[in-house]
């Protein structure tokens, strides 16, 4: 399975850089618990391409509207801005 990934870096309240991850993903079932589940798998996935991830989320689009779902911060600035663009792949 392919997986599109935006890995973004947002700056920090202590004024350093935190390197995010956005995967364009959810689970079969919606629910929080797979959510989870799905959101851990994706963020070891994106370690393990040597990716740095201090904050990951999953974007989807549920009854016509844009969510995302994982690190309530990054959850919040997204909210805000949108969806970033994909800057990678990942295949699981």
């Amino acid at each position: 399975m392919q997986i599109h990934v935006a890995h973004i870096r947002e700056r920090a309240q202590s004024g350093g850089w935190l390197s995010c991850c956005v995967f364009d993903a959810r689970s079969t079932s919606g629910t929080t618990a797979d959510n989870s589940h799905l959101l851990a798998r994706l963020t070891v996935a994106a370690k393990t391409a040597n990716l740095r991830v201090d904050h990951a989320a999953l974007a989807f689009v549920n009854a016509g509207r844009l969510q995302f779902f994982g690190s309530h911060s990054l959850v919040q600035v997204l909210s805000k801005r949108g969806l970033p663009s994909w800057t990678h792949t990942l295949t699981i």
